[in-house]
């Protein structure tokens, strides 16, 4: 073998998965002892060598966390969803109270960043922010948890083993954003966002839209959503699909501030005033919603807060203290776009 062995190389030798390999190498009881005898002859034949000092995050303290961006895919580029840059301030400074230093890592999903992470000692625990397609991303997350890796993530709350979550109270903003549209006259209100179990943030706030019709007495029309992913060039999409489509609407909530303002592009290209014909609801209140024309309405989410409770929930886990962090309040900011 012309490069340096991994733990991979012996994982698809072995026939087990990585995690399994790191377990039997590290001497772990839960590992069969057949599969642990496989395995170290695997090694051995490699001249694969298991650095103590580095086998896990756990067994050595770099006083550093690690903040990880992923990209989200779009038509053009990936981008860097701008809610989680405006957390970065704050996770910056509550990591430099406490002591710690930020090592800041833009990945791509494509990438075995969990593999790098994994058995490094280049910091003591891992914050997530973003992952596109979560089916995909949580076996990534699930190969962390079994290593014994320090992980929290920013996501929806509840949404599986892989570390702790933290995340904002998406279905309580969804109510929030549908009921104010609808206490505007709105009847038939759109929702701009992919709601399914591959993005769960989004479908918590499509469940809170549909919980906010239903206490009006409304019906939930499935012609009015449109899949999104959180960028312009997505809801703008979404938005000119709704319109070709013929769909009859007066009110759009989308699952972010990006698909909000790419459907007010839309729009606008098709003659449609807003809030005048379309009353539009985002989510995020990123720094570009109040600069819109009109300026947008949005559920805001409390990105100060996100990052403090992200390092200190992480802080927690490197304690060994019990942590578990609920979700974290929304606010409506209602602007010019909704007609208020």
């Amino acid at each position: 073998m012309a490069r340096r062995p991994t733990s991979l190389d012996i994982a698809h030798l072995a026939g087990v998965s990585q995690p399994t390999v790191s377990r039997a190498l590290r001497g772990v009881k839960s590992v069969n002892p057949q599969t642990r005898a496989r395995i170290e002859a695997i090694a051995r034949s490699l001249h694969y060598a298991v650095d103590k000092n580095a086998s896990s995050l756990r067994t050595q303290s770099a006083n550093t966390l690690a903040l990880l961006f992923f990209e989200e895919a779009a038509d053009d580029d990936a981008v860097i969803n701008p809610f989680f840059l405006s957390m970065l301030g704050s996770i910056t400074r509550a990591c430099a109270k406490a002591g710690y230093d930020l090592l800041i890592s833009f990945q791509q999903l494509s990438g075995d960043w969990h593999v790098d992470y994994q058995d490094s000692h280049k910091a003591d625990g891992i914050i997530l922010l973003g992952y596109g397609d979560y089916e995909t991303y949580r076996v990534r997350l699930d190969h962390l948890a079994e290593q014994g890796t320090h992980v929290v993530r920013w996501g929806a709350v509840g949404t599986g083993p892989g570390g702790i979550t933290v995340g904002s109270d998406n279905r309580g903003g969804g109510a929030q954003a549908t009921a104010h549209l609808i206490a505007q006259g709105r009847r038939r209100i759109g929702f701009l966002g992919a709601a399914d179990s591959r993005y769960p943030e989004i479908e918590d706030r499509y469940r809170g839209y549909l919980d906010a019709l239903a206490a009006a007495g409304l019906d939930a029309d499935p012609a009015l959503r449109i899949d999104a992913i959180t960028t312009e060039e997505s809801g703008q999409a979404a938005a000119e699909r709704l319109l070709s489509e013929g769909a009859d609407f007066d009110a759009i909530f989308a699952a972010s501030d990006g698909i909000a303002i790419g459907a007010m592009r839309a729009l606008a290209a098709a003659g449609r005033s807003v809030p005048g014909d379309v009353a539009i609801v985002g989510f995020d209140d990123i720094q570009s919603a109040s600069l819109t024309s009109p300026p947008l309405s949005t559920v805001a989410q409390d990105a100060r807060r996100a990052g403090e409770v992200l390092v200190e929930t992480l802080l927690g886990q490197l304690r060994g203290d019990p942590v578990a962090a609920g979700p974290l309040p929304t606010r409506l900011v209602v602007r010019a776009s909704s007609g208020a």
